[in-house]
Protein backbone atom coordinates (compact mmCIF):
# COMPACT_ATOMS: atom_id res chain seq x y z
CA UNK A 1 0.00 0.00 0.00
CA UNK A 2 1.34 3.43 -0.90
CA UNK A 3 2.05 5.98 1.79
CA UNK A 4 -0.27 8.94 1.85
CA UNK A 5 -0.45 12.28 3.62
CA UNK A 6 -4.20 11.89 3.98
CA UNK A 7 -5.57 9.63 6.68
CA UNK A 8 -7.06 6.52 5.10
CA UNK A 9 -9.11 3.77 6.66
CA UNK A 10 -9.85 0.26 5.54
CA UNK A 11 -10.46 -3.35 6.44
CA UNK A 12 -8.30 -6.42 5.85
CA UNK A 13 -9.36 -10.05 5.99
CA UNK A 14 -7.00 -11.42 8.62
CA UNK A 15 -7.25 -14.84 10.29
CA UNK A 16 -11.03 -14.82 9.94
CA UNK A 17 -11.36 -11.21 11.10
CA UNK A 18 -12.44 -8.20 9.12
CA UNK A 19 -9.79 -6.08 10.81
CA UNK A 20 -10.03 -2.29 10.79
CA UNK A 21 -6.96 -0.10 10.41
CA UNK A 22 -6.10 3.53 9.68
CA UNK A 23 -3.04 4.99 7.98
CA UNK A 24 -1.86 8.51 8.78
CA UNK A 25 1.12 10.44 7.42
CA UNK A 26 4.15 9.09 5.59
CA UNK A 27 7.89 8.62 5.77
CA UNK A 28 10.31 6.70 7.94
CA UNK A 29 9.78 3.37 9.64
CA UNK A 30 6.01 2.85 10.05
CA UNK A 31 4.70 3.16 13.59
CA UNK A 32 1.96 0.71 14.61
CA UNK A 33 -0.42 1.89 17.33
CA UNK A 34 -2.21 -0.72 19.44
CA UNK A 35 -5.02 0.47 21.73
CA UNK A 36 -5.98 -0.64 25.23
CA UNK A 37 -8.51 -3.29 26.19
CA UNK A 38 -12.16 -2.36 25.37
CA UNK A 39 -10.87 0.94 23.95
CA UNK A 40 -10.84 2.26 20.40
CA UNK A 41 -8.06 3.94 18.43
CA UNK A 42 -9.63 7.29 19.16
CA UNK A 43 -10.02 6.75 22.92
CA UNK A 44 -6.37 5.64 23.25
CA UNK A 45 -4.46 7.72 20.72
CA UNK A 46 -6.86 10.41 19.47
CA UNK A 47 -4.91 13.21 21.15
CA UNK A 48 -1.55 11.95 19.84
CA UNK A 49 -2.09 10.76 16.26
CA UNK A 50 -1.52 14.13 14.61
CA UNK A 51 1.81 14.63 16.37
CA UNK A 52 2.96 11.04 15.92
CA UNK A 53 2.20 11.09 12.18
CA UNK A 54 3.75 14.50 11.48
CA UNK A 55 7.00 12.98 10.19
CA UNK A 56 6.24 9.29 9.81
CA UNK A 57 3.63 6.84 8.65
CA UNK A 58 1.33 5.67 11.45
CA UNK A 59 -0.78 2.51 11.20
CA UNK A 60 -3.45 2.34 13.91
CA UNK A 61 -5.19 -1.01 14.32
CA UNK A 62 -8.37 -2.09 16.10
CA UNK A 63 -7.98 -5.58 17.51
CA UNK A 64 -10.46 -8.46 17.58
CA UNK A 65 -13.91 -7.36 18.88
CA UNK A 66 -12.70 -3.80 19.48
CA UNK A 67 -14.06 -0.69 17.79
CA UNK A 68 -14.79 -1.20 14.11
CA UNK A 69 -13.45 -4.78 14.14
CA UNK A 70 -16.24 -7.29 14.78
CA UNK A 71 -15.71 -10.28 17.03
CA UNK A 72 -15.38 -13.85 15.77
CA UNK A 73 -15.76 -17.23 17.45
CA UNK A 74 -12.25 -17.33 18.87
CA UNK A 75 -10.84 -16.48 22.28
CA UNK A 76 -9.08 -13.15 22.72
CA UNK A 77 -5.53 -14.17 23.57
CA UNK A 78 -2.26 -12.30 23.29
CA UNK A 79 -0.92 -14.86 20.81
CA UNK A 80 -4.02 -14.51 18.63
CA UNK A 81 -3.84 -10.71 18.72
CA UNK A 82 -0.12 -10.70 17.92
CA UNK A 83 -0.69 -13.08 15.02
CA UNK A 84 -3.40 -10.79 13.64
CA UNK A 85 -1.08 -7.77 13.74
CA UNK A 86 1.70 -9.62 11.90
CA UNK A 87 -0.77 -10.96 9.32
CA UNK A 88 -2.02 -7.43 8.65
CA UNK A 89 1.53 -6.16 8.17
CA UNK A 90 2.11 -9.02 5.72
CA UNK A 91 -0.96 -7.97 3.75
CA UNK A 92 0.27 -4.37 3.68
CA UNK A 93 3.70 -5.50 2.51
CA UNK A 94 5.49 -4.01 5.53
CA UNK A 95 8.53 -5.87 6.80
CA UNK A 96 9.61 -3.88 9.87
CA UNK A 97 7.84 -1.39 12.11
CA UNK A 98 8.06 0.52 15.34
CA UNK A 99 5.28 -0.21 17.82
CA UNK A 100 3.52 1.80 20.51
CA UNK A 101 0.99 -0.14 22.53
CA UNK A 102 -0.98 0.70 25.64
CA UNK A 103 -2.16 -1.89 28.20
CA UNK A 104 -3.64 -4.79 26.17
CA UNK A 105 -2.07 -3.22 23.08
CA UNK A 106 1.27 -2.98 24.86
CA UNK A 107 1.11 -6.65 25.79
CA UNK A 108 0.28 -7.49 22.18
CA UNK A 109 3.23 -5.42 20.96
CA UNK A 110 5.54 -7.18 23.41
CA UNK A 111 4.30 -10.55 22.16
CA UNK A 112 4.98 -9.56 18.54
CA UNK A 113 8.50 -8.51 19.56
CA UNK A 114 9.05 -11.88 21.26
CA UNK A 115 7.68 -14.09 18.49
CA UNK A 116 8.84 -12.01 15.50
CA UNK A 117 11.92 -10.07 16.66
CA UNK A 118 12.89 -9.17 13.10
CA UNK A 119 9.61 -7.29 12.58
CA UNK A 120 9.97 -4.72 15.41
CA UNK A 121 12.70 -2.06 15.40
CA UNK A 122 11.63 0.06 18.38
CA UNK A 123 8.94 -0.63 20.95
CA UNK A 124 7.04 1.48 23.45
CA UNK A 125 4.94 -0.61 25.85
CA UNK A 126 2.86 1.49 28.23
CA UNK A 127 1.12 0.17 31.38
CA UNK A 128 2.17 -3.45 30.92
CA UNK A 129 3.40 -6.33 33.05
CA UNK A 130 4.92 -9.80 32.54
CA UNK A 131 3.28 -11.74 35.39
CA UNK A 132 -0.24 -11.36 36.81
CA UNK A 133 1.40 -11.28 40.25
CA UNK A 134 2.91 -7.95 39.20
CA UNK A 135 -0.40 -6.19 39.81
CA UNK A 136 -1.15 -4.37 43.02
CA UNK A 137 -3.52 -6.22 45.38
CA UNK A 138 -7.16 -5.81 44.45
CA UNK A 139 -6.70 -5.36 40.69
CA UNK A 140 -7.28 -8.96 39.55
CA UNK A 141 -9.87 -10.00 40.56
CA UNK A 142 -11.18 -6.50 41.29
CA UNK A 143 -11.51 -5.66 44.98
CA UNK A 144 -12.70 -2.04 45.11
CA UNK A 145 -11.80 -1.59 48.76
CA UNK A 146 -8.13 -2.28 47.91
CA UNK A 147 -7.86 -0.64 44.50
CA UNK A 148 -10.40 2.18 44.24
CA UNK A 149 -7.73 4.83 43.74
CA UNK A 150 -6.22 2.90 40.81
CA UNK A 151 -9.31 1.70 38.93
CA UNK A 152 -11.13 3.46 36.05
CA UNK A 153 -13.91 5.78 37.11
CA UNK A 154 -17.53 5.33 36.10
CA UNK A 155 -17.16 8.41 33.90
CA UNK A 156 -14.22 6.84 32.05
CA UNK A 157 -16.09 3.56 31.62
CA UNK A 158 -19.07 5.46 30.19
CA UNK A 159 -16.78 7.24 27.72
CA UNK A 160 -15.34 3.91 26.58
CA UNK A 161 -18.80 2.45 26.06
CA UNK A 162 -19.95 5.48 24.06
CA UNK A 163 -16.80 5.38 21.91
CA UNK A 164 -17.40 1.70 21.18
CA UNK A 165 -21.07 2.20 20.38
CA UNK A 166 -20.28 4.98 17.89
CA UNK A 167 -18.22 2.72 15.62
CA UNK A 168 -18.83 -0.96 16.42
CA UNK A 169 -20.64 -3.17 13.90
CA UNK A 170 -22.70 -4.50 16.83
CA UNK A 171 -22.97 -1.62 19.31
CA UNK A 172 -24.82 -3.70 21.90
CA UNK A 173 -21.83 -6.01 22.51
CA UNK A 174 -19.67 -3.71 24.66
CA UNK A 175 -20.22 -5.65 27.88
CA UNK A 176 -19.67 -8.94 26.07
CA UNK A 177 -16.35 -7.54 24.83
CA UNK A 178 -15.36 -6.48 28.34
CA UNK A 179 -16.10 -9.96 29.68
CA UNK A 180 -14.33 -11.73 26.83
CA UNK A 181 -11.20 -9.54 26.91
CA UNK A 182 -10.73 -9.58 30.68
CA UNK A 183 -8.71 -12.84 30.88
CA UNK A 184 -6.24 -11.90 28.12
CA UNK A 185 -3.71 -10.00 30.30
CA UNK A 186 -3.21 -13.14 32.40
CA UNK A 187 -1.70 -14.84 29.33
CA UNK A 188 1.60 -13.30 30.46
CA UNK A 189 1.89 -16.08 33.05
CA UNK A 190 2.75 -18.38 30.14
CA UNK A 191 5.59 -16.17 28.92
CA UNK A 192 9.12 -17.50 29.39
CA UNK A 193 11.71 -15.14 30.78
CA UNK A 194 13.94 -16.27 27.93
CA UNK A 195 11.35 -14.87 25.49
CA UNK A 196 11.58 -11.44 27.12
CA UNK A 197 15.36 -11.73 27.12
CA UNK A 198 15.19 -12.48 23.39
CA UNK A 199 13.51 -9.18 22.48
CA UNK A 200 15.84 -7.30 20.13
CA UNK A 201 13.73 -4.15 19.68
CA UNK A 202 14.96 -1.08 21.53
CA UNK A 203 12.30 -0.99 24.23
CA UNK A 204 10.83 1.76 26.36
CA UNK A 205 8.49 0.70 29.15
CA UNK A 206 6.19 3.42 30.48
CA UNK A 207 4.16 3.10 33.66
CA UNK A 208 2.08 5.47 35.79
CA UNK A 209 3.16 5.91 39.38
CA UNK A 210 -0.32 4.79 40.49
CA UNK A 211 -0.74 2.12 37.81
CA UNK A 212 -2.27 -1.34 38.08
CA UNK A 213 1.31 -2.64 37.92
CA UNK A 214 3.75 -2.33 40.82
CA UNK A 215 6.82 -0.18 40.18
CA UNK A 216 9.20 -2.91 41.35
CA UNK A 217 7.60 -5.32 38.87
CA UNK A 218 8.04 -2.83 36.04
CA UNK A 219 11.70 -2.44 37.02
CA UNK A 220 12.16 -6.22 36.99
CA UNK A 221 10.61 -6.33 33.51
CA UNK A 222 13.03 -3.63 32.37
CA UNK A 223 15.93 -5.75 33.63
CA UNK A 224 14.75 -8.79 31.66
CA UNK A 225 14.54 -7.02 28.28
CA UNK A 226 18.03 -6.25 26.95
CA UNK A 227 18.77 -2.54 26.96
CA UNK A 228 15.22 -1.61 27.97
CA UNK A 229 14.46 1.71 29.61
CA UNK A 230 11.71 2.52 32.13
CA UNK A 231 9.87 5.81 32.47
CA UNK A 232 7.42 6.58 35.29
CA UNK A 233 4.68 9.16 34.69
CA UNK A 234 3.99 11.00 37.96
CA UNK A 235 0.57 11.77 39.30
CA UNK A 236 -1.25 9.34 37.02
CA UNK A 237 -3.28 6.15 37.18
CA UNK A 238 -3.39 3.32 34.64
CA UNK A 239 -6.06 5.12 32.61
CA UNK A 240 -4.92 8.63 33.52
CA UNK A 241 -1.54 7.95 31.92
CA UNK A 242 -3.14 8.57 28.50
CA UNK A 243 -4.13 12.08 29.57
CA UNK A 244 -0.54 13.03 30.41
CA UNK A 245 0.45 13.54 26.80
CA UNK A 246 2.54 16.54 27.91
CA UNK A 247 4.93 13.95 29.38
CA UNK A 248 4.10 10.83 27.40
CA UNK A 249 4.40 12.22 23.88
CA UNK A 250 7.94 13.66 24.27
CA UNK A 251 9.10 10.35 25.78
CA UNK A 252 7.69 8.37 22.86
CA UNK A 253 8.99 10.79 20.23
CA UNK A 254 12.46 10.81 21.74
CA UNK A 255 12.63 7.02 21.93
CA UNK A 256 11.46 6.54 18.35
CA UNK A 257 13.88 9.10 16.96
CA UNK A 258 17.06 7.95 18.71
CA UNK A 259 19.81 7.22 16.19
CA UNK A 260 21.44 4.28 17.95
Amino acid sequence: MNNTDISTAGYANVNGLRMYYEIHGNGGTPLVLLHGGVLTIDMTFGAMVADLSANRQVIAIELQAHGHTADIDRPITLDNLAGDVVALLDQLGIEQVDMFGYSLGGLTALRVAMLHPDRVRRLVAAATHYRSSGYHPGIRPPQPELSADRMPTMEEFQQWQESYERVAPHPDQFFALAEKATPAPDDVDGWLESELQGITARTLLVIADNDFVRLDHAAAMRDLIPGAQLAVIPGATHTGLLRRIDLLLPLVESHLSEKS
